[in-house]
């Protein structure tokens, strides 16, 4: 679909639309509404103007970051930036929401700043290649991989940890200490993403010690990792008075909020309860109690994702897929189960 096709479509003219798309002031709402509507509709991406369709392909790295507010992005985006200026090349930046689609916001800004490559930092793990098909430079799924799309290994490159085997190992660390009664915080059990992941190596360590997960310790909190939501769902956990001795919480933030909770509730971690969770951000070492938490590898993962890009975009490589090692970094929120 042209420019055109989108005036036609909205019954007004073309330059209309091109102001609409450079975001003129000089549009009425319901207008700019209609026009924003059929855009997305039709999965039209305009070029930011005449001049970038002559204008040569340039030196830059797109970086489409899922969420503002994810503060283990935060730390992986510090070392993608330097590795990317120390590779020669310029970054272009750009936040979206939850909610958003990263691979349609790629491929406007690969037409937008005409980039050699794109780094993916936070995503969806289903993929299809029609959807891909869009994307017309290199690209590394950052922090995730496409194990719940349809994408040939050897189409894509990532860098990420093994979701499962984390969280197996979180919980694994809680039954070596004599817990048996765990609660689990899930943003959700079903997303087909991290959260999916986690929950099922979170069952597998139960199941694997001769422990039947509880759907009563079971907490399905969102479908993010929030903290108010999970606050509030470690609340209805204590509030239908549930026998557990550990939280494993799918991230340091969330448990930060179980542990509010917990507090407020008259339970003190790690004595009356021991809390685990996953990602080692800098913020979780300096609660109190410190917070016992998987570490992801935040600077080995922008580093990587960095390379593996650069290799993609001078090299031609493809196919390139890193699992990186997590490790646990022991605090005061854990400890061994009373007899």
């Amino acid at each position: 679909m042209t420019i055109k096709d989108i005036a036609k479509a909205c019954g007004v003219s073309v330059s209309t639309v091109s102001r609409v798309l450079n975001n003129r002031p000089d549009v009425s709402e319901p207008v700019r509404r209609k026009v924003l509507d059929a855009v997305e509709a039709s999965g039209y991406i305009p070029n930011d103007s005449a001049r970038d369709l002559v204008r040569s392909r340039s030196d830059a790295l797109g970086v489409v970051v899922r969420g503002s507010g994810n503060l283990f992005f935060s730390a992986v985006l510090k070392t993608v930036a330097r590795e990317i200026d120390r590779a020669g090349y310029t970054m272009v930046l750009r936040y979206i929401g939850e909610d958003d689609d990263e691979v349609k916001t790629g491929a406007f800004l690969e037409r937008e700043k005409k980039l050699r490559g794109l780094l993916f930092l936070g995503g969806r793990f289903d993929y299809t290649p029609a959807e891909l098909a869009t994307i017309g430079v290199p690209y590394v799924c950052c922090s995730y991989t496409n194990c719940f799309g349809s994408l040939a290994e050897e189409d894509y490159c990532s860098v990420s940890i093994d979701d499962q085997l984390t969280a197996y190992r979180a919980v694994e660390r809680l039954i070596e200490l004599g817990h048996r009664r765990i609660a689990v915080l899930a943003p959700s059990l079903d997303d087909r993403s991290i959260s999916e992941l986690r929950y099922k190596g979170a069952c597998a360590a139960l199941w694997d010690h001769g422990i039947e997960p509880d759907p009563e310790l079971i907490e399905v909190t969102g479908g993010c990792f929030d903290m108010p939501d999970t606050y509030e769902g470690m609340c209805r956990i204590l509030n239908r008075g549930a026998d557990f001795t550990a939280v494993f919480a799918f991230s340091d933030t969330t448990a930060i909020a179980a542990m509010k909770a917990l507090e407020e509730h008259g339970r003190r971690v790690p004595e009356d309860c021991s809390v685990i969770a996953i990602d080692g951000i800098a913020v979780s070492e300096y609660v109190s109690p410190t917070l016992t938490t998987m570490v992801q590898p935040a600077e080995e993962m922008g580093r990587e994702g960095v390379r593996i890009l650069v290799d993609s975009i001078e090299k031609g490589q493809r196919g390139c897929h890193v699992v990186l090692p997590t490790r646990l970094r022991p605090g005061g929120s854990v400890r061994p189960a009373s007899k």
